[in-house]
């Protein structure tokens, strides 16, 4: 809160916004209803499957593997992106409550922004897991240890963190003076930027270079750790052992087209100001499709997932009974 204070002291007579508005959706608010059921429904999908997932992989042994062990923390991680921004949507849809405050809309920006940037860089880890699993085989138990497993996941964080931390401090440090509207359902930080009433050169620039080193990056690390997957499964003597390789490798990669392909769409461009109501639509698609689908695309054809939650509900019902 300090921060605020000191922004207000030195702003002087120019008047600082306290509160934005979240427009949301405009063109379907007398479907509000209809449209609070269908992303209540789709979020408690989301989360339930997702922790599911974790679950899972804490309670049944034969899935503590490195493969599961970053399939968990994914999970996690999405989980904490959309409980971060849905639940204001649905405030929005149910209630038409659009008002947020200024500090809370950042809190907001950065919690979503920082989540999702470890996402990325921990999409980048599973696939130099694969990586190893595939093309280096014998060694896979040596490199991919509990240690290397955890400390990957920690430099996914601490990046994301280091990365981020100083985004959202500069764009808080910006002058809103008006207009307070956000044409969005999330305080994001290209809209929240483009509504500042100071010289934003320099921090979209920062937020392009940023946003673009965190997703080419990570798109670059996956793409040469699947290129060299291609080509050592293409070696591969026989048709079963190619499609038992490929099979393990297909649910990551339906994963990685989806992500990749709306959060490019959204933020690697250096101008904010253009865009914003499809930047809406391909967010919504990033917030609620994505992580609906991700549980489903990551287990569908997964045995031993399917097993373990087959194991763990005849417990269930056996405890239930007694």
């Amino acid at each position: 809160m300090l921060l605020w204070k000191e922004m207000s002291m030195e702003m002087g007579n120019v008047t600082t916004v306290q509160e934005f508005i979240l427009e949301g959706f405009p063109d379907i608010q007398h479907l509000g209803k209809v449209f609070f059921l269908v992303h209540l429904l789709a979020y408690l999908a989301s989360i339930v499957s997702n922790a599911i997932i974790v679950t899972i992989t804490c309670a049944d042994s034969r899935l503590h593997t490195p493969m599961y062990f970053f399939l968990s923390t994914f999970s996690f991680l999405e989980s904490g992106i959309i409980s971060a921004a849905i639940p204001k949507l649905l405030v929005i849809f149910l209630l038409g409550r659009k008002i947020i405050s200024l500090p809370a809309c950042f809190i907001q920006a950065f919690v979503t922004v920082f989540l999702g940037s470890a996402v990325f860089f921990l999409i980048a880890v599973m696939s130099l897991d694969r990586y190893v699993a595939i093309c280096k085989p014998l060694h896979y138990p040596t490199i991919m240890n509990l240690k290397t497993c955890f400390l990957l996941v920690t430099a996914c964080f601490a990046l994301a963190f280091s990365l981020i931390t100083g985004l959202v401090i500069k764009v808080s440090q910006l002058s809103f003076c008006g207009p307070h509207v956000i044409p969005h359902f999330f305080c994001d930080l290209g809209p929240l930027i483009h509504l500042s009433c100071s010289d934003t050169r320099s921090v979209e620039m920062l937020a392009f270079a940023l946003t673009s080193f965190i997703l080419l990056t990570s798109l670059l690390i996956t793409l040469i750790a699947y290129s060299n997957i291609v080509v050592t499964v293409l070696r591969l003597p026989s048709a079963r052992e190619k499609k038992k390789a490929l099979s393990t490798c297909s649910s990551h990669l339906i994963v990685l087209s989806l992500m990749y392909g709306s959060c490019v769409f959204i933020y690697v461009k250096p101008k904010q100001t253009n865009r914003l109501d499809s930047n809406r639509e391909a967010a919504l698609v990033n917030m609620v499709v994505t992580p609906l689908l991700n549980p489903v695309i990551y287990t569908l054809r997964n045995k031993q997932v399917h097993q373990a939650l087959r194991e763990t509900m005849c417990r269930m019902k056996i405890l239930r009974i007694k």
